[in-house]
């Protein structure tokens, strides 16, 4: 007799999956089986590892099931190499412990590491990040923080169908990874939360970020060094700091960022826009064949910036500058309104100065009805079509 809304749901998954389990064979491991408890407050740790380690060791495609309820999670690491592909079906939520302490000081929530072909689709993911957030914005030395999900060293990856809630710091990241997709994604954390990224990316190669919802305290999207071949389309971005590429030249030996592309997404008084911002200091690094394409701004303070000049508190890095080296860039239908009356700043490096900036049909109000200005500084490049504000290119 099905008698709770977990057996019913498991059934469906089961009922769902029973086509695939015949033509091919796979493996179902549900870790209320390994002993987990959908209570929310009974440590579940452990049996997800079991599940896991079950799952990654077994010799048929696998799932990984979640059902509905709350999963009381500590840190977990879910270490490849597997045999075969790993699906993880969440139904449920996953929760962190409220004291951020009990994640330890790995830097991680869950993290899936040296992974190849693995899914993990659906649920909520609750990072509880209420706790460090008040003791980073008192002023107190919080050593222990934790991303909510990481994907390190993953190929073939993808994230899809999930929501993730008050994570202590950037909510998902993907580092050293190729081929991994991103897609239909929630992110959701107060817009003063500190150091609450949407997605990170660096390092990897041919990820694509697709259909999100980004509410956060910091950057919507942020993209670090050596990224490469990274498309990002229809994204939601607001209250947060923009999609940013940077803060780049931390390092002077730094990969660079190339091939990057935006498109069709909507920006809603948010920080920034778009935005491409470099510390002030010696770097090899560079950033080249970038394109932003059809873009709505709706009160963004900053729609359109580059910054080569960063150097808060002045501290390692005053009377220097960049050495990271901006090429192509392209701004192409960027239209809506800006909070501030500096709709677009190009602020490049004296020594390294911005080339190749495409800008062509942009219309930037500010306030909806006043002329926006725009800034230009070490910048060279074209334009088409109607330029509002004034081009100073």
């Amino acid at each position: 007799m099905i008698s709770t809304t977990s057996d019913i749901s498991f059934l469906r998954f089961i009922l769902l999956q029973l086509f695939v389990n015949i033509a091919k064979g796979a493996s179902i491991f549900n870790v209320i089986e390994f002993g987990a408890n959908p209570n929310g407050t009974t440590e579940s740790t452990r049996p997800f590892l079991s599940a896991w380690a079950s799952a990654c060791a077994s010799r048929l495609s696998s799932s990984i099931y979640v059902p509905e309820g709350r999963f009381l999670i500590g840190f977990a690491e879910f270490r490849g190499p597997c045999e075969n592909p790993i699906r993880v079906q969440i139904d449920g939520t996953l929760v962190a412990p409220i004291d951020y302490n009990a994640l330890g000081n790995s830097g991680h929530w869950l993290l899936f590491i040296q992974v190849n072909r693995i899914t993990v689709v659906g649920g909520v993911v609750d990072a509880n990040g209420a706790g460090f957030w008040a003791c980073k914005t008192s002023g107190q030395n919080c050593t222990v923080e934790a991303r909510s999900i990481t994907f390190n060293w993953v190929n073939d990856g993808e994230i899809s169908g999930l929501t993730s809630i008050n994570s202590q710091l950037t909510h998902l990241v993907i580092n050293s990874c190729k081929n991994v997709k991103v897609s239909n994604v929630r992110i959701v954390a107060p817009d003063l939360s500190p150091n609450t990224d949407g997605i990170h990316v660096q390092s990897s190669t041919n990820v694509t970020i697709t259909n999100i919802i980004i509410k956060t305290g910091d950057d919507c999207i942020s993209i670090g060094p050596g990224t490469r071949n990274l498309w990002m389309e229809k994204i939601q971005c607001g209250p947060g700091h923009g999609v940013s590429i940077g803060s780049l030249a931390r390092d002077f030996i730094e990969d660079g960022v190339e091939n990057v592309t935006l498109v069709n997404s909507n920006f809603s008084g948010s920080d920034n826009g778009l935005r491409i911002k470099t510390w002030a200091r010696p770097s090899i690094g560079f950033v080249r064949n970038v394109s932003y394409r059809n873009i709505v701004m709706n009160n963004v303070e900053n729609p359109i910036i580059i910054d080569q000049n960063y150097c808060p508190n002045n501290q390692g890095c005053p009377l220097q500058s960049s050495g990271i080296k901006i090429d192509q860039v392209t701004y192409e239908n960027i239209q809506g309104t800006s909070a501030t009356q500096v709709a677009m700043t190009f602020d490049c490096s004296p020594t390294n100065p911005c080339v190749g900036i495409k800008l062509k049909d942009i219309n930037l109000t500010y306030l909806d009805i006043k002329r926006a200005q725009s800034f230009c500084k070490n910048i060279g490049g074209t334009s088409g079509g109607v330029i509002v504000p004034d081009n100073c290119l």
